[in-house]
């Protein structure tokens, strides 16, 4: 009798995103199966102009602050006064920047203010799925929008936590969130992959990559796993939730 409404009657996520980035909301809502809802607030980054646009390598400093308070903390706090779940802090680059040691600072400041409402960061989410999978060696690929030396932080960041990363680097795409389209991103991985990476990890939650997840394993035979996936994936496993999810990866295999 009813029409569908959206409403999170199995979970309700909420999402901390950058003020003009489209692409974390837009493949949550997508990978969400019905009875799961999504909440997402903005949080300011200093690297858009106005209609989303930013420059071609996004810069360390903006990166950094991101994850400084006030902002971030403010944001969260008004977020888990919804009725949530978990929250995600949709932000992949600070990772790269400041560390695994300063993700974990992170999430448990977050938490002070979110009233018993678990925090997900995006990188931890990633080790964590990277270990549950049983990887090793790791390939990752990152925007186009990221610098060598940001890549290169990323490559630390997984190797400080006991991975083998065998390669990484920006894709040579458009350096455009909004000009990324699903078949570049498939044929720019699926070339870039070497034969000794156990997994793929496609870094930066606006870098729209979840639509290429399926054809990827698929041909590569071996787990992909992107930052908005793997956040996403952690946030339905802290919401104590049994909520199937299809389609996107091997990583919600794990959880049935």
């Amino acid at each position: 009798m009813w029409q569908p409404d959206g409403w999170g009657w199995q979970a309700r996520i909420g999402l901390l995103t950058p003020h003009a980035d489209i692409c974390p909301e837009s493949e949550f809502r997508a990978m969400a199966p019905e009875g799961v809802s999504i909440h997402a607030t903005r949080v300011l980054l200093g690297v858009y102009s106005p209609g989303g646009i930013m420059d071609p390598t996004i810069a360390a400093g903006p990166v950094r602050a991101f994850a400084d308070p006030p902002e971030v903390d403010d944001a969260a706090e008004l977020l888990a006064a919804a009725p949530l779940d978990a929250i995600v802090y949709g932000f992949t680059s600070s990772s790269y920047v400041r560390g695994a040691a300063d993700d974990a600072v992170l999430m448990r400041r977050l938490e002070t203010r979110t009233r018993g409402v678990p925090v997900v960061v995006p990188c931890a989410a990633a080790a964590e799925a990277l270990t549950v999978l049983g990887v090793k060696a790791l390939a990752l690929i990152n925007p186009p929008w990221f610098s060598a030396e940001l890549s290169g932080q990323g490559a630390s960041y997984f190797e400080g936590l006991g991975f083998e990363v065998v390669y990484h680097g920006p894709a040579g795409l458009p350096s455009n969130q909004q000009a990324i389209e699903p078949a570049e991103v498939y044929e720019w991985v699926r070339r870039h992959t070497p034969v000794n990476a156990d997994a793929v990890f496609i870094g930066g939650n606006g870098f729209r990559a979840v639509a290429t997840i399926h054809a990827l394993e698929r041909d590569l035979s071996r787990p992909v796993l992107t930052a908005n996936q793997v956040a996403f994936w952690h946030a339905l496993r802290v919401s104590k939730k049994r909520i199937t999810v299809t389609g996107y990866g091997r990583i919600f295999d794990s959880q049935r």
